[in-house]
């Protein structure tokens, strides 16, 4: 209000970032992804996991170290990167490992999944029951399954196409590379702006330099 510059200006409010939202869902999808589809034996059950949250609480940790330390929240935002780097990774094995496709943004069902902007645990699971239930009834006005591969009509095929005989796990797992894809942007972003930010009004070091300074004066 009085125009001066505050020691310790206003931070955390990380519940608002888009990024954590969407890390935040992505913690939620591959939890419950875990329990359904990787063997509870299996190491990378607790790294997906772990790889997840660490996305999550470092976003969360660096917004609120931002009061005092912007050194401090580049690093805790760049961990959070890296994190949801390791994980994306990890579904990508996943699905190669088991010879499961990694599909394309412009296939049809990720056009699908994009265009219902899930928030929740709850919307990502609709999503996958619509296009189970899609790829079991896709027919025709007559009752047949519509089955061009060839001809005129394959690539209204291709483009209409539903999951059929897609496992949930392959949902799922595309699902939150796509999810994975968005934090993964929106983090890039973030980082850029806290280094710029950063270089333009240094640390605390430099904030308590020219708050004293306006307070002698």
């Amino acid at each position: 209000m009085n125009g001066r510059e505050e020691l310790v200006p206003l931070h955390g409010g990380y519940r608002k970032l888009k990024s954590f939202q969407v890390a935040q869902l992505v913690y939620d999808v591959t939890v419950r992804f875990c329990d359904r589809f990787v063997d509870r034996q299996s190491r990378t059950r607790d790294q997906m996991v772990q790889a997840a949250r660490s996305g999550v609480q470092n976003i969360a940790e660096g917004s609120q170290a931002s009061g005092t330390s912007r050194k401090m929240e580049l690093k805790l935002t760049n961990v959070a990167r890296a994190s949801l780097e390791e994980l994306r990774l990890d579904y990508q094995d996943f699905l190669r490992q088991r010879r499961m496709e990694e599909w394309p943004p412009e296939y049809p069902a990720l056009m699908r999944f994009k265009a219902r902007r899930c928030a929740t645990l709850e919307q990502v699971r609709a999503w996958v029951a619509d296009e189970r239930k899609r790829g079991r009834t896709s027919t025709d006005t007559y009752g047949h399954k519509q089955t061009y591969t060839d001809g005129p009509m394959a690539s209204v095929a291709v483009r209409e196409s539903p999951c059929k005989s897609v496992s949930p796990a392959q949902l799922v797992a595309n699902a939150a590379l796509s999810l994975l894809n968005v934090a993964c942007h929106l983090l890039d972003r973030q980082l850029a702006a806290q280094a710029e930010a950063f270089e333009r009004e240094g640390g605390f070091t430099e904030r308590l330099y020219r708050v004293r300074k306006a307070r002698r004066k």
